[in-house]
């Protein structure tokens, strides 16, 4: 799973079929994202998919991912027991995002700056996603977060579980993971070669990556 393991956990967002969420989940991943955003090139109709995920069930965490999602389709993610967190990508309140009772939820964070990140920690829930920003989209654009800046952040915020996503790519993820020390990495486009389609060399070079001989503060091998 995404946070237990002890080492830098994996998350593979933009999940669009069942094919690859079975190669991912035998690669290693420790969550799987599905996007249910309308204005994303990985959305996802939940009427053809829950089927199929509920199939995941004790394989795999699984996250919903909302942006500024209406009151029905959250009631339908939450009633269809499918999924071990709801992530919420848009302008969401902390209020808005503590209305709907969902057991486990994640923040993201689009950071710009270092007002961004103070503004995440009114964020009740313990997990915090930081992303890249970008005027063009909610998240998914292959732009690379400023690792430097996260660092400072995480380092001072030992209590948050913080996943690190924004371009990460089978190249770059340890290093990432060097500089920032996240309790997970997330990534999409990094491991597609064709759009909404997930590589299973690039999936498998991506956790190999991530979690070869990286562990969390303080654990060892």
């Amino acid at each position: 799973m995404l946070f237990d393991s002890g080492r830098v956990g994996v998350k593979i967002c933009g999940i669009t079929n069942e094919a690859d969420a079975a190669m991912c989940i035998d690669a290693g991943a420790g969550a799987l994202g599905f996007n249910f955003y309308p204005g994303s090139k990985r959305f996802i109709d939940p009427d053809k998919s829950f089927d199929w995920i509920r199939s995941l069930e004790r394989t795999v965490d699984r996250v919903a991912v909302v942006v500024n999602a209406d009151a029905g389709l959250l009631s339908r993610l939450l009633d269809s027991c499918c999924f071990e967190f709801i992530q919420f990508h848009g302008d969401e309140s902390p209020a808005e995002c503590m209305a709907w009772g969902a057991q486990n939820w994640i923040r993201a964070v689009r950071v710009r700056d270092n007002s961004a990140l103070d503004a995440a920690l009114d964020f009740s829930t313990p997990f915090l996603l930081l992303d890249a920003w970008s005027p063009a989209a909610y998240g998914g654009t292959g732009h690379v977060a400023d690792w430097k800046m996260l660092s400072e952040f995480v380092r001072r915020n030992p209590a948050r579980k913080f996943v690190l996503a924004g371009g990460l790519t089978p190249e770059n993820v340890s290093e990432a993971i060097r500089i920032v020390r996240p309790a997970a990495v997330d990534v999409a486009g990094g491991v597609e070669s064709e759009p909404r389609r997930k590589d299973a060399v690039l999936v498998k070079a991506f956790i190999n990556a991530a979690t070869r001989g990286l562990y969390l503060e303080g654990d060892s091998p």
